[in-house]
């Protein structure tokens, strides 16, 4: 009792040390031992690090746990009673693939120690273990979550292969949506997300779980017209083997997957009734079972939703429950359609050229006026998606160093009255617009230079004179 006492001793003089660290990666912990001192001992421990503690005594309660709550850690004693943890570890990972598991024991030997890594386990630690030793396979652990949830987050940033939209704005609406979102980020409130398709209302929720506590954990998406009913409930709470046709293997579903972090729900307007009342439950209780399980689960998941439906004629209609919008609409943000935003287009026609550049390794320098001015007057009902497209359109077609209004779609370039013969303009600015339009649609310059009754040097020159 004495080591344990100094032991919990230690750890407290450590409080406050730890208590003022910020940003910390709170881990959750399962400790599975028979010896009451020890769960006590290691869970005011955990505990004091900020960690969340779940211990039981038998491996029948640590099954349960496992399968009931998501856990990113565990420690298991080598003996539980007349029963060996190490057959515990490999029944546990059947549940919780990712959870680390740490075996703790007084019969520390080299071959239990070989047994249990053979078995699952990622360490080993022997009693009577000290404050240091705690510490160091936390840290470890730690440090291995941080690693799987950010190679997670990039692969699905790699997958999108989107440019970073810009967070600067000329327009007061959007000004004051972006600070709204930064000052509701830190919270837990859930935010609902009101603009037309396009706005970027996708890029706004990832960014608010970026400026949240959550960022270190996961974000999700799932986009609620693009599935089912049936398929949609097993995207969001999972499904176990045999739950239907086709359900070969169990799957934790995004709610799970999502412990701690983030889940967006993109046009939840479409949200089937039945689903709705499983995620209103859900919101309030935290509670969900997977599809064909009577098991109840809870998990720590924070809600971000998206529309850009009228919900609350939805709500006349009956179709969208009432309860659930109020319990969605808790922190409100618009953001207004690109056409409301003349002053933003330029800032984020720039931003997306610069990542198309560099993705399809051309240096352009930017957009000639009449360019710029065919964006700004046009009204782009696609809104930001739209613009990207002609973006990346834009600078897959332009052979020079700017992008002339040649290279935007058909469907832009009408904004910019088109130059005919006879109208009142120079000469040079007649050739100048002739010759753009002739290397834009040629393959070669020497087809250019052709066409223009012209050899290839003096069509060197007029690009160089005209910065074609």
């Amino acid at each position: 009792m004495f080591y344990f006492r100094c032991i919990i001793s230690y750890w407290n003089r450590e409080k406050e040390i730890f208590s003022i660290e910020k940003n910390k990666y709170s881990l959750r912990i399962l400790v599975v031992d028979d010896e009451a001192n020890i769960r006590k001992m290691l869970s005011i421990c955990l505990e004091t690090r900020d960690h969340r503690v779940t211990a039981v005594s038998n491996g029948k309660d640590a099954l349960e746990e496992s399968a009931r709550q998501v856990f990113d850690l565990a420690f298991v004693d080598l003996r539980l009673g007349t029963k060996s943890g190490l057959d515990l570890i490999p029944s546990i990972l059947a549940i919780c693939p990712w959870m680390k598991i740490i075996v703790i024991t007084a019969y520390a030997s080299v071959d239990t120690a070989v047994e249990a890594m053979r078995r699952g386990a990622i360490d080993y630690i022997p009693k009577p273990f000290t404050p240091e030793q705690l510490e160091l396979v936390t840290e470890k652990v730690t440090t291995i979550r941080k690693m799987e949830h950010r190679i997670t987050t990039l692969k699905e940033d790699l997958q999108r292969l989107y440019p970073d939209d810009s967070f600067s704005s000329q327009h007061p609406g959007t000004q004051r949506a972006i600070e709204l979102a930064r000052q509701v980020a830190p919270s837990e409130a859930l935010v609902l997300l009101r603009g037309p398709s396009g706005t970027g209302k996708t890029v706004l929720a990832r960014a608010i779980h970026n400026w949240s506590n959550r960022a270190e954990k996961n974000f999700a998406v799932i986009s609620c017209p693009t599935l089912s009913p049936e398929l949609l409930e097993s995207e969001l709470f999972g499904h176990v083997r045999g739950a239907f046709t086709g359900a070969l293997r169990d799957n934790p579903g995004r709610v799970q997957a999502c412990e701690g972090g983030t889940l967006f729900l993109d046009e939840i307007g479409d949200l089937p009734l039945l689903i709705q009342a499983k995620l209103l439950r859900f919101i309030q209780d935290r509670e969900y079972e997977r599809v064909g399980d009577q098991q109840t689960r809870k998990a720590d998941v924070r809600i971000i939703a998206a529309t850009n439906s009228d919900l609350e004629k939805s709500v006349q209609d009956g179709r969208f429950r009432e309860d659930l919008y109020y319990r969605l609409n808790v922190i409100q943000i618009d953001l207004p359609p690109l056409s409301e935003r003349p002053d933003d287009v330029e800032i984020l026609a720039k931003n997306m050229l610069e990542f198309f550049a560099a993705q399809n390794h051309k240096i352009l320098k930017g957009f000639s006026d009449l360019a710029i001015n065919a964006m700004r007057q046009y009204s782009w009902p696609g809104n930001i998606r739209e613009l990207r497209n002609a973006i990346e359109r834009s600078v897959i077609l332009c052979v020079s160093d700017t992008i002339q209004i040649e290279h935007l779609p058909a469907s832009i370039a009408p904004c910019t009255p088109t130059m005919q013969l006879g109208d009142h303009v120079s000469l040079k600015t007649i050739e100048e617009n002739h010759i753009r339009r002739i290397i834009t649609s040629t393959k070669t310059l020497q087809e250019a230079a052709n066409i223009l009754g012209i050899n290839q040097a003096t069509l060197w020159q007029k690009r160089k004179q005209y910065d074609i």
